[in-house]
């Protein structure tokens, strides 16, 4: 099983608890982990990411397209059903539109399709307006964790010398 990180993942890292100034040993753990098959993205998020053109932004660029995963042909039933869902599942047709045209569709998706945990902040919503995450992947049976459960499931240990 490998874990697929949303963008605010990254960004609230960079902005919050392992900033690349004071917590370099979290980037050099996903680096780690990826290199070790259990750490990825896809290629939409990368796409967020390097928008900022900040030291994320580097980070995201950095990285090559093996840690940022495009869709594959086996991608494609699960963007299907992925959309499918997200049709039917009594959300405004304004949210389902924008879900179908970010990031977050394509995080799902990818994850359904290889069996991958997505690993995100967004919490469950009862709102109609917007389609978070945590709901799709409920819907989908596709399983999700906060970043602090990955880290803890996968022991990451960030100590000082």
């Amino acid at each position: 099983m490998a874990y697929l990180l949303d963008s605010n993942v990254f960004i609230q890292a960079k902005n919050l608890h392992y900033g690349f100034d004071f917590c370099p040993a979290f980037w050099d753990w996903i680096d780690e982990a990826h290199a070790a098959g259990t750490v990825y993205s896809i290629d939409s998020v990368r796409g967020e990411l390097i928008g900022a053109a900040d030291e994320l932004s580097t980070w995201a660029q950095q990285r090559t397209n093996a840690f940022f995963l495009e869709p594959d042909a086996s991608t494609v039933p699960s963007l299907q059903a992925t959309s499918t869902w997200a049709n039917g599942a009594g959300y405004d047709p304004a949210a389902v539109a924008t879900f179908l045209q970010i990031a977050d569709y394509y995080l799902v998706a990818q994850a359904l399709a290889h069996h991958h945990t997505v690993v995100t902040h967004e919490i469950v919503a009862h709102s109609t307006k917007r389609i978070k995450i945590p709901n799709a992947c409920l819907g989908l049976s596709v399983r999700y964790v906060t970043p602090f459960e990955m880290l803890r499931t996968e022991r990451a240990r960030f100590v000082m010398a």
